[in-house]
Protein backbone atom coordinates (compact mmCIF):
# COMPACT_ATOMS: atom_id res chain seq x y z
CA UNK A 1 0.00 0.00 0.00
CA UNK A 2 1.03 3.61 -0.48
CA UNK A 3 3.21 5.42 2.01
CA UNK A 4 2.50 8.76 3.61
CA UNK A 5 3.87 11.71 1.66
CA UNK A 6 6.65 13.98 2.86
CA UNK A 7 4.48 17.09 3.24
CA UNK A 8 1.95 15.16 5.26
CA UNK A 9 4.72 13.72 7.42
CA UNK A 10 6.00 17.20 8.23
CA UNK A 11 2.52 18.35 9.14
CA UNK A 12 1.95 15.37 11.45
CA UNK A 13 5.39 15.67 13.02
CA UNK A 14 4.50 19.24 14.04
CA UNK A 15 1.25 18.02 15.53
CA UNK A 16 3.10 15.33 17.47
CA UNK A 17 5.37 17.88 19.15
CA UNK A 18 5.06 21.40 20.46
CA UNK A 19 2.22 22.38 18.14
CA UNK A 20 -0.34 20.29 19.94
CA UNK A 21 -1.54 23.18 22.07
CA UNK A 22 -2.26 25.26 18.97
CA UNK A 23 -4.13 22.46 17.26
CA UNK A 24 -6.34 21.96 20.30
CA UNK A 25 -8.21 25.15 19.42
CA UNK A 26 -9.98 23.31 16.60
CA UNK A 27 -10.30 23.85 12.89
CA UNK A 28 -13.51 24.50 11.01
CA UNK A 29 -13.76 22.73 7.67
CA UNK A 30 -16.42 21.26 5.42
CA UNK A 31 -16.97 17.55 4.97
CA UNK A 32 -14.96 16.15 2.05
CA UNK A 33 -17.50 14.68 -0.39
CA UNK A 34 -16.71 12.43 -3.34
CA UNK A 35 -18.84 10.46 -5.78
CA UNK A 36 -17.86 7.10 -7.23
CA UNK A 37 -19.64 5.90 -10.36
CA UNK A 38 -19.42 2.13 -10.76
CA UNK A 39 -19.61 0.26 -14.09
CA UNK A 40 -22.85 -1.33 -15.25
CA UNK A 41 -23.38 -4.69 -13.54
CA UNK A 42 -23.82 -7.95 -15.44
CA UNK A 43 -27.54 -7.89 -14.65
CA UNK A 44 -27.89 -4.34 -15.94
CA UNK A 45 -26.02 -5.19 -19.13
CA UNK A 46 -28.07 -8.38 -19.62
CA UNK A 47 -31.37 -6.52 -19.47
CA UNK A 48 -30.11 -3.78 -21.79
CA UNK A 49 -30.14 -1.05 -19.15
CA UNK A 50 -28.24 1.91 -20.68
CA UNK A 51 -25.80 4.11 -18.77
CA UNK A 52 -27.32 7.52 -18.02
CA UNK A 53 -24.57 9.12 -15.92
CA UNK A 54 -21.20 10.43 -17.04
CA UNK A 55 -18.23 12.04 -15.30
CA UNK A 56 -17.28 15.01 -17.48
CA UNK A 57 -14.42 16.10 -15.19
CA UNK A 58 -12.72 15.18 -11.93
CA UNK A 59 -15.35 17.17 -10.03
CA UNK A 60 -18.59 16.99 -12.05
CA UNK A 61 -21.04 14.24 -12.94
CA UNK A 62 -23.98 14.79 -15.31
CA UNK A 63 -27.12 12.98 -16.39
CA UNK A 64 -27.21 12.45 -20.14
CA UNK A 65 -30.96 13.02 -20.26
CA UNK A 66 -33.52 14.86 -18.15
CA UNK A 67 -35.36 13.14 -15.33
CA UNK A 68 -38.72 11.86 -16.62
CA UNK A 69 -40.70 13.03 -13.59
CA UNK A 70 -38.65 16.20 -12.98
CA UNK A 71 -37.81 17.87 -16.29
CA UNK A 72 -36.59 21.05 -14.56
CA UNK A 73 -34.28 19.27 -12.10
CA UNK A 74 -30.54 19.96 -12.51
CA UNK A 75 -28.59 17.36 -14.46
CA UNK A 76 -25.06 18.41 -13.41
CA UNK A 77 -23.62 17.98 -9.91
CA UNK A 78 -20.19 19.04 -8.64
CA UNK A 79 -18.23 17.78 -5.64
CA UNK A 80 -14.71 17.74 -4.21
CA UNK A 81 -13.91 14.73 -6.36
CA UNK A 82 -15.75 12.52 -8.84
CA UNK A 83 -14.39 9.09 -9.77
CA UNK A 84 -15.13 7.43 -13.10
CA UNK A 85 -16.07 3.77 -13.35
CA UNK A 86 -12.52 2.82 -14.37
CA UNK A 87 -10.91 4.32 -11.22
CA UNK A 88 -9.64 1.71 -8.78
CA UNK A 89 -10.23 1.87 -5.03
CA UNK A 90 -6.62 2.90 -4.35
CA UNK A 91 -7.21 6.10 -6.33
CA UNK A 92 -10.47 6.70 -4.48
CA UNK A 93 -8.59 6.34 -1.20
CA UNK A 94 -5.67 8.57 -2.22
CA UNK A 95 -7.84 11.46 -3.39
CA UNK A 96 -11.08 11.02 -1.49
CA UNK A 97 -10.20 9.72 1.97
CA UNK A 98 -6.48 9.49 2.81
CA UNK A 99 -5.88 12.99 4.15
CA UNK A 100 -8.93 12.81 6.41
CA UNK A 101 -8.45 9.22 7.58
CA UNK A 102 -4.78 9.61 8.51
CA UNK A 103 -5.50 12.63 10.72
CA UNK A 104 -5.99 10.03 13.44
CA UNK A 105 -2.22 9.58 13.90
CA UNK A 106 -1.93 13.24 14.92
CA UNK A 107 -4.67 12.98 17.54
CA UNK A 108 -7.60 14.14 15.39
CA UNK A 109 -10.78 12.06 15.14
CA UNK A 110 -11.87 11.11 11.63
CA UNK A 111 -14.65 9.21 9.91
CA UNK A 112 -15.03 7.76 6.43
CA UNK A 113 -18.55 7.03 5.15
CA UNK A 114 -19.84 5.08 2.19
CA UNK A 115 -23.37 6.12 1.20
CA UNK A 116 -25.56 5.03 -1.69
CA UNK A 117 -28.34 2.77 -2.86
CA UNK A 118 -28.11 -0.98 -2.48
CA UNK A 119 -25.71 -2.74 -4.88
CA UNK A 120 -23.89 0.51 -5.74
CA UNK A 121 -20.49 -0.62 -4.41
CA UNK A 122 -20.36 0.73 -0.84
CA UNK A 123 -18.95 -2.35 0.89
CA UNK A 124 -16.46 -2.95 -1.91
CA UNK A 125 -15.25 0.65 -1.60
CA UNK A 126 -15.06 0.69 2.20
CA UNK A 127 -13.19 -2.63 2.34
CA UNK A 128 -10.46 -1.24 0.11
CA UNK A 129 -10.28 2.10 1.91
CA UNK A 130 -10.03 0.40 5.30
CA UNK A 131 -7.14 -1.76 4.10
CA UNK A 132 -5.30 1.22 2.59
CA UNK A 133 -5.76 3.35 5.70
CA UNK A 134 -4.60 0.70 8.15
CA UNK A 135 -1.61 -0.15 5.96
CA UNK A 136 -0.54 3.50 5.91
CA UNK A 137 -1.07 3.81 9.67
CA UNK A 138 1.23 0.86 10.37
CA UNK A 139 3.73 2.26 7.87
CA UNK A 140 3.69 5.54 9.80
CA UNK A 141 4.14 3.74 13.12
CA UNK A 142 7.10 1.81 11.76
CA UNK A 143 8.88 5.04 10.83
CA UNK A 144 8.20 6.81 14.14
CA UNK A 145 10.00 4.70 16.70
CA UNK A 146 10.37 7.74 18.96
CA UNK A 147 6.69 7.37 19.88
CA UNK A 148 4.96 4.50 21.66
CA UNK A 149 1.67 3.46 20.02
CA UNK A 150 -1.30 1.51 21.32
CA UNK A 151 -4.03 0.52 18.83
CA UNK A 152 -7.49 -0.64 19.88
CA UNK A 153 -10.27 -2.01 17.70
CA UNK A 154 -14.03 -2.34 18.14
CA UNK A 155 -16.89 -3.02 15.74
CA UNK A 156 -20.67 -2.80 15.79
CA UNK A 157 -23.58 -3.27 13.47
CA UNK A 158 -26.99 -1.63 13.64
CA UNK A 159 -29.58 -4.12 12.45
CA UNK A 160 -33.28 -3.22 12.63
CA UNK A 161 -32.36 -0.46 15.14
CA UNK A 162 -30.58 -3.00 17.35
CA UNK A 163 -26.89 -2.42 18.16
CA UNK A 164 -24.75 -5.57 18.25
CA UNK A 165 -21.06 -6.21 18.96
CA UNK A 166 -19.47 -7.81 15.89
CA UNK A 167 -16.55 -9.10 17.97
CA UNK A 168 -18.84 -11.03 20.29
CA UNK A 169 -20.42 -14.39 19.56
CA UNK A 170 -23.42 -13.44 21.70
CA UNK A 171 -26.34 -12.00 19.80
CA UNK A 172 -27.06 -9.43 22.50
CA UNK A 173 -28.63 -6.02 22.01
CA UNK A 174 -26.37 -3.28 23.38
CA UNK A 175 -27.67 -0.06 24.88
CA UNK A 176 -26.53 3.46 24.10
CA UNK A 177 -25.62 5.87 26.88
CA UNK A 178 -24.80 9.57 26.92
CA UNK A 179 -21.85 10.92 28.85
CA UNK A 180 -20.84 14.55 29.33
CA UNK A 181 -17.22 13.82 28.39
CA UNK A 182 -17.41 10.79 26.09
CA UNK A 183 -20.65 11.69 24.34
CA UNK A 184 -22.81 8.79 23.16
CA UNK A 185 -21.19 5.40 23.71
CA UNK A 186 -22.16 1.74 23.42
CA UNK A 187 -22.46 -0.09 26.72
CA UNK A 188 -20.32 -3.22 27.22
CA UNK A 189 -18.73 -2.94 23.78
CA UNK A 190 -15.67 -5.15 23.42
CA UNK A 191 -12.44 -3.32 22.56
CA UNK A 192 -9.39 -5.37 21.55
CA UNK A 193 -5.79 -4.16 21.84
CA UNK A 194 -4.10 -5.02 18.55
CA UNK A 195 -0.86 -6.95 18.29
CA UNK A 196 -0.15 -6.11 14.65
CA UNK A 197 -1.68 -5.66 11.19
CA UNK A 198 -2.38 -9.38 10.79
CA UNK A 199 -4.27 -9.41 14.08
CA UNK A 200 -6.51 -6.62 12.79
CA UNK A 201 -7.11 -8.50 9.53
CA UNK A 202 -8.30 -11.49 11.55
CA UNK A 203 -10.71 -9.34 13.54
CA UNK A 204 -12.09 -7.69 10.40
CA UNK A 205 -12.70 -11.17 8.96
CA UNK A 206 -14.66 -12.04 12.10
CA UNK A 207 -16.77 -8.91 11.62
CA UNK A 208 -17.47 -9.80 7.99
CA UNK A 209 -18.63 -13.26 9.02
CA UNK A 210 -20.85 -11.90 11.79
CA UNK A 211 -22.48 -9.10 9.81
CA UNK A 212 -26.06 -9.59 8.63
CA UNK A 213 -26.31 -10.09 4.89
CA UNK A 214 -29.05 -11.44 2.69
CA UNK A 215 -29.97 -12.04 -0.91
CA UNK A 216 -32.23 -9.62 -2.73
CA UNK A 217 -33.11 -9.25 -6.37
CA UNK A 218 -30.63 -6.38 -6.66
CA UNK A 219 -27.76 -7.96 -4.74
CA UNK A 220 -26.99 -11.59 -3.96
CA UNK A 221 -24.98 -10.59 -0.88
CA UNK A 222 -26.70 -7.43 0.29
CA UNK A 223 -25.64 -5.85 3.59
CA UNK A 224 -28.72 -5.69 5.80
CA UNK A 225 -27.15 -3.59 8.55
CA UNK A 226 -25.00 -0.51 9.09
CA UNK A 227 -21.45 -1.43 10.09
CA UNK A 228 -19.04 0.82 12.02
CA UNK A 229 -15.43 -0.29 12.50
CA UNK A 230 -13.54 1.88 15.00
CA UNK A 231 -9.77 2.04 15.28
CA UNK A 232 -8.44 4.03 18.26
CA UNK A 233 -4.80 5.15 18.31
CA UNK A 234 -2.98 6.38 21.40
CA UNK A 235 0.61 7.61 21.14
CA UNK A 236 3.15 9.12 23.52
CA UNK A 237 6.73 10.30 23.18
CA UNK A 238 8.95 7.52 24.55
CA UNK A 239 11.36 9.95 26.23
CA UNK A 240 8.57 11.26 28.47
CA UNK A 241 6.89 7.96 29.34
CA UNK A 242 6.34 7.74 33.10
CA UNK A 243 7.55 11.31 33.60
CA UNK A 244 5.77 14.46 34.69
CA UNK A 245 5.66 15.84 31.14
CA UNK A 246 4.03 12.74 29.67
CA UNK A 247 0.95 13.39 27.52
CA UNK A 248 -0.88 11.16 25.07
CA UNK A 249 -2.49 11.85 21.71
CA UNK A 250 -5.71 9.84 21.52
CA UNK A 251 -8.08 9.72 18.55
CA UNK A 252 -10.26 7.32 16.57
CA UNK A 253 -11.01 6.70 12.93
CA UNK A 254 -14.42 5.25 12.03
CA UNK A 255 -15.02 3.23 8.89
CA UNK A 256 -18.76 3.42 8.25
CA UNK A 257 -20.34 1.09 5.71
CA UNK A 258 -24.00 2.08 5.55
CA UNK A 259 -26.65 -0.32 4.36
CA UNK A 260 -28.08 0.74 1.01
CA UNK A 261 -31.41 2.41 0.49
CA UNK A 262 -33.77 0.36 -1.63
CA UNK A 263 -37.23 0.31 -3.12
CA UNK A 264 -39.26 -2.74 -2.21
CA UNK A 265 -40.73 -2.83 -5.72
CA UNK A 266 -37.26 -3.07 -7.29
CA UNK A 267 -35.65 -5.27 -4.63
CA UNK A 268 -38.72 -7.55 -4.67
CA UNK A 269 -38.49 -7.67 -0.88
CA UNK A 270 -40.96 -9.52 1.31
CA UNK A 271 -41.13 -10.79 4.87
CA UNK A 272 -37.86 -10.33 6.78
CA UNK A 273 -36.18 -8.58 3.84
CA UNK A 274 -39.02 -6.07 3.65
CA UNK A 275 -38.76 -5.36 7.39
CA UNK A 276 -35.00 -4.91 7.08
CA UNK A 277 -35.46 -2.54 4.16
CA UNK A 278 -37.94 -0.44 6.13
CA UNK A 279 -35.52 -0.04 9.05
CA UNK A 280 -32.65 0.74 6.69
CA UNK A 281 -34.62 3.37 4.81
CA UNK A 282 -35.92 4.93 8.03
CA UNK A 283 -32.44 5.34 9.54
CA UNK A 284 -31.06 6.68 6.25
CA UNK A 285 -33.95 9.13 6.09
CA UNK A 286 -33.00 10.41 9.55
CA UNK A 287 -29.37 10.67 8.45
CA UNK A 288 -30.48 12.66 5.42
CA UNK A 289 -32.59 14.96 7.59
CA UNK A 290 -29.67 15.58 9.94
CA UNK A 291 -27.33 16.34 7.04
CA UNK A 292 -29.87 18.65 5.41
CA UNK A 293 -30.46 20.62 8.61
CA UNK A 294 -26.74 20.88 9.35
CA UNK A 295 -26.10 22.18 5.84
CA UNK A 296 -28.54 25.06 6.38
CA UNK A 297 -28.39 26.09 10.03
CA UNK A 298 -26.46 24.86 13.06
CA UNK A 299 -28.47 26.64 15.75
CA UNK A 300 -31.79 24.87 15.26
CA UNK A 301 -32.86 21.45 16.53
CA UNK A 302 -30.93 18.60 14.91
CA UNK A 303 -32.75 15.24 15.31
CA UNK A 304 -29.71 13.11 16.16
CA UNK A 305 -31.73 11.05 18.62
CA UNK A 306 -34.29 9.94 16.04
CA UNK A 307 -32.14 6.93 15.15
CA UNK A 308 -29.29 5.01 16.75
CA UNK A 309 -27.17 5.52 13.66
CA UNK A 310 -27.21 9.32 13.94
CA UNK A 311 -26.75 9.20 17.72
CA UNK A 312 -23.56 7.20 17.34
CA UNK A 313 -22.30 9.26 14.41
CA UNK A 314 -23.12 12.66 15.93
CA UNK A 315 -19.45 13.64 16.52
CA UNK A 316 -18.73 12.92 12.85
CA UNK A 317 -21.64 15.06 11.67
CA UNK A 318 -20.65 18.60 12.53
CA UNK A 319 -18.70 17.69 15.67
CA UNK A 320 -15.12 17.02 16.76
CA UNK A 321 -13.96 15.02 13.74
CA UNK A 322 -12.77 15.33 10.18
CA UNK A 323 -15.15 13.54 7.86
CA UNK A 324 -15.10 12.23 4.30
CA UNK A 325 -18.16 10.80 2.57
CA UNK A 326 -17.93 8.70 -0.58
CA UNK A 327 -21.26 8.40 -2.35
CA UNK A 328 -21.51 5.40 -4.65
CA UNK A 329 -23.99 5.19 -7.52
CA UNK A 330 -25.05 3.03 -10.42
CA UNK A 331 -25.05 4.58 -13.90
CA UNK A 332 -28.10 2.55 -15.00
CA UNK A 333 -31.17 4.34 -16.32
CA UNK A 334 -33.52 2.24 -14.18
CA UNK A 335 -31.94 3.75 -11.03
CA UNK A 336 -31.88 7.38 -12.14
CA UNK A 337 -34.13 8.56 -9.32
CA UNK A 338 -32.13 6.72 -6.64
CA UNK A 339 -28.89 8.08 -8.08
CA UNK A 340 -30.33 11.58 -8.06
CA UNK A 341 -31.30 11.19 -4.39
CA UNK A 342 -27.75 10.09 -3.61
CA UNK A 343 -26.39 13.20 -5.33
CA UNK A 344 -28.83 15.44 -3.45
CA UNK A 345 -27.60 13.91 -0.18
CA UNK A 346 -24.01 14.52 -1.28
CA UNK A 347 -24.83 18.12 -2.22
CA UNK A 348 -26.12 18.80 1.30
CA UNK A 349 -23.24 16.93 2.95
CA UNK A 350 -20.60 19.09 1.28
CA UNK A 351 -22.02 22.15 3.07
CA UNK A 352 -21.75 20.64 6.56
CA UNK A 353 -18.95 22.09 8.71
CA UNK A 354 -17.03 20.12 11.34
CA UNK A 355 -14.73 21.38 14.08
CA UNK A 356 -11.93 18.86 14.56
CA UNK A 357 -9.52 19.27 17.45
CA UNK A 358 -6.31 17.61 18.55
CA UNK A 359 -7.16 15.34 21.48
CA UNK A 360 -4.46 15.46 24.15
CA UNK A 361 -4.76 13.33 27.27
CA UNK A 362 -2.55 14.26 30.21
CA UNK A 363 -1.07 11.50 32.31
CA UNK A 364 -2.05 11.33 35.98
CA UNK A 365 1.39 12.59 37.00
CA UNK A 366 1.27 15.48 34.53
CA UNK A 367 -2.22 16.44 35.64
CA UNK A 368 -1.26 16.39 39.33
CA UNK A 369 1.84 18.46 38.56
CA UNK A 370 -0.23 21.01 36.64
CA UNK A 371 -2.75 21.34 39.45
CA UNK A 372 0.02 21.70 42.02
CA UNK A 373 1.59 24.56 40.04
CA UNK A 374 -1.76 26.31 39.73
CA UNK A 375 -2.40 25.93 43.46
CA UNK A 376 1.03 27.33 44.29
CA UNK A 377 0.43 30.33 42.04
CA UNK A 378 -2.88 31.15 43.73
CA UNK A 379 -1.39 30.78 47.20
CA UNK A 380 1.47 33.09 46.24
CA UNK A 381 -0.94 35.77 45.09
CA UNK A 382 -2.87 35.54 48.35
CA UNK A 383 0.30 35.96 50.43
CA UNK A 384 1.76 38.82 48.40
CA UNK A 385 1.26 42.25 50.14
CA UNK A 386 1.73 44.02 46.86
CA UNK A 387 -1.41 42.41 45.62
CA UNK A 388 -3.47 43.81 48.50
CA UNK A 389 -1.75 47.19 48.23
CA UNK A 390 -2.46 47.54 44.54
CA UNK A 391 -6.03 46.41 45.08
CA UNK A 392 -6.62 48.98 47.85
CA UNK A 393 -5.10 51.71 45.69
CA UNK A 394 -7.41 50.79 42.85
CA UNK A 395 -10.45 50.90 45.15
CA UNK A 396 -9.48 54.35 46.50
CA UNK A 397 -9.01 55.66 42.99
CA UNK A 398 -12.45 54.41 41.99
CA UNK A 399 -14.05 55.95 45.10
CA UNK A 400 -12.48 59.35 44.39
CA UNK A 401 -13.67 59.20 40.82
CA UNK A 402 -17.21 58.37 41.95
CA UNK A 403 -17.27 61.27 44.45
CA UNK A 404 -16.02 63.67 41.77
CA UNK A 405 -18.74 62.57 39.38
CA UNK A 406 -21.42 62.92 42.09
CA UNK A 407 -20.27 66.51 42.74
CA UNK A 408 -20.42 67.35 39.04
CA UNK A 409 -23.90 65.87 38.78
CA UNK A 410 -25.07 67.98 41.75
CA UNK A 411 -23.74 71.18 40.15
CA UNK A 412 -25.37 70.37 36.83
CA UNK A 413 -28.72 69.81 38.55
CA UNK A 414 -28.47 73.21 40.26
CA UNK A 415 -27.73 74.93 36.95
CA UNK A 416 -30.67 73.13 35.36
CA UNK A 417 -33.06 74.25 38.14
CA UNK A 418 -31.93 77.88 37.81
CA UNK A 419 -32.40 77.84 34.05
CA UNK A 420 -35.91 76.37 34.39
CA UNK A 421 -36.87 79.07 36.93
CA UNK A 422 -35.74 81.90 34.66
CA UNK A 423 -37.54 80.32 31.73
CA UNK A 424 -40.80 80.37 33.68
CA UNK A 425 -40.34 84.05 34.48
CA UNK A 426 -39.73 84.82 30.82
CA UNK A 427 -42.87 83.00 29.73
CA UNK A 428 -44.98 84.93 32.23
CA UNK A 429 -43.61 88.24 31.01
CA UNK A 430 -44.31 87.44 27.38
CA UNK A 431 -47.85 86.36 28.19
CA UNK A 432 -48.71 89.52 30.16
CA UNK A 433 -49.94 92.23 27.71
CA UNK A 434 -49.98 94.91 30.40
CA UNK A 435 -46.25 94.80 31.07
CA UNK A 436 -44.23 97.69 29.68
CA UNK A 437 -41.12 97.24 27.57
CA UNK A 438 -39.00 98.72 30.34
CA UNK A 439 -40.36 96.20 32.85
CA UNK A 440 -39.82 93.30 30.40
CA UNK A 441 -36.24 94.37 29.98
CA UNK A 442 -35.68 94.56 33.71
CA UNK A 443 -37.16 91.07 34.30
CA UNK A 444 -35.13 89.43 31.55
CA UNK A 445 -31.88 91.16 32.38
CA UNK A 446 -30.74 88.74 35.12
CA UNK A 447 -31.03 85.80 32.72
CA UNK A 448 -29.00 87.51 29.99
Amino acid sequence: MGAIGGDEMAQWDNADGGEVANGAAGKLEKILVSVRLRPLSDKEVARGDPSEWECISDTTVIARSAFPDRPTAPTAYSFDRVFRSDCDTKEVYEQGAKEVALSVVSGINSSIFAYGQTSSGKTYTMTGITECTVSDIYDYIGRHEERAFVLKFSAIEIYNEVVRDLLSSENTSLRLWDDAEKGTYVENLKEVILRDWNHLKELISVCEAQRRTGETYLNENSSRSHQILKLTIESSAREFLGKDKSTTLAASVNFVDLAGSERASQALSAGARLKEGCHINRSLLTLGTVIRKLSKVRNGHIPYRDSKLTRILQPSLGGNARTAIICTMSPARSYMEQSRNTLLFASCAKEVVTNAQVNVVMSDKALVKHLQRELARLESELRCPATYSSLESLVREKDNHIRKMEKEIKELKAQRDLAQSRLQDLLQVVGDNHVSKQELYLRCAPAM
